[in-house]
């Protein structure tokens, strides 16, 4: 008789080896980031690698080299031959002290289709500051709101104030000045890449609080994650300019963005 002292694991029907990462993967307690390459490079790396570097210590007590993490990422495009994919970077740790990096490469994502049409959802990611693997909460939201024919959903605390899209940041157009939500929220590669070209161009941006009532006094809404700047036209039932040239001009600043060699 099996005395358990290993785990025994089948998925549909098919036995599987107890690998401690399997078992990790399962538990959902680990983080991430995702990335866009072309060519081998990609946008605000440095953000990338302090974002992994910051949650490993935050969540098993130690730091993550920024050189082990491009070691995998390469060793990963080299394994499927590819130089242009999406990627993701897992971090777990099975046992206390046993950290594992994981990379995955995927098909290069496309830009987004057009216009993202947002319905407000009433939902705080936990540890919003991170970006972690339990997705559950914001995924079936994501789910719910596409059923209804919207393109993301918008979390909003509470309060009523507005925090953060589903797999986006949103941003708001006060005139010309960039308005990010300070609610917490994971501050995101896009968003951050954004920001640094704001300053590099001279251009204003701040952070505050966005309250979901007032949003109709905004000039135009945008979301912005790792394939690019969507215009907003519509939150809930309140209309925004699909096309308005202050979120023109941050697409141009995102693709005028340097690239990095992985």
């Amino acid at each position: 008789m099996n005395d358990l002292s290993t785990p025994y694991v089948q998925v549909d029907g098919r036995a599987l080896d107890a690998d401690p990462l399997f078992l990790a993967l399962m538990g959902g307690y680990g983080h991430m980031t995702a990335m866009q390459i072309r060519d081998g490079r990609v946008r605000g790396l440095d953000f990338h690698l302090t974002r992994l570097d910051t949650a490993t210590k935050e969540l098993f007590g130690e730091g993550l080299d920024g050189g082990l993490v491009r070691d995998r990422i390469r060793s990963a495009l080299d394994e499927a031959g590819v130089r242009d994919a999406s990627a993701r970077v897992y971090v777990y740790a099975p046992e206390p002290g046993d950290r594992t990096v994981t990379a995955v490469i995927l098909r290069p994502a496309v830009p987004e289709p057009g216009p993202q049409r947002v319905r407000s959802v009433p939902y705080a990611r936990p540890s919003a500051h991170l970006k972690h693997v339990g997705v559950f909460g914001q995924v079936y939201h994501l789910r719910q709101v596409k059923a209804a024919g919207f393109d993301e959903a918008l979390l909003v605390e509470p309060d009523g104030t507005v925090a953060e899209g589903a797999v986006t940041n949103v941003g708001f157009l006060d005139g010309d000045t960039v308005v990010w939500p300070s609610a917490p929220a994971l501050d995101g590669i896009t968003m951050l890449v954004l920001q640094r070209e704001l300053d590099r161009a001279g251009l204003p941006w701040r952070r505050q609080a966005v309250r979901l009532d007032e949003v109709a006094r905004f000039d135009a809404v945008f979301v912005c994650n790792s394939v690019g700047v969507s215009p907003v036209p519509l939150i809930d039932d309140v209309r925004f300019p699909p096309d308005a040239e202050p979120v023109r001009m941050l697409k141009r600043l995102y693709e005028a963005a340097p690239w990095d060699v992985i």
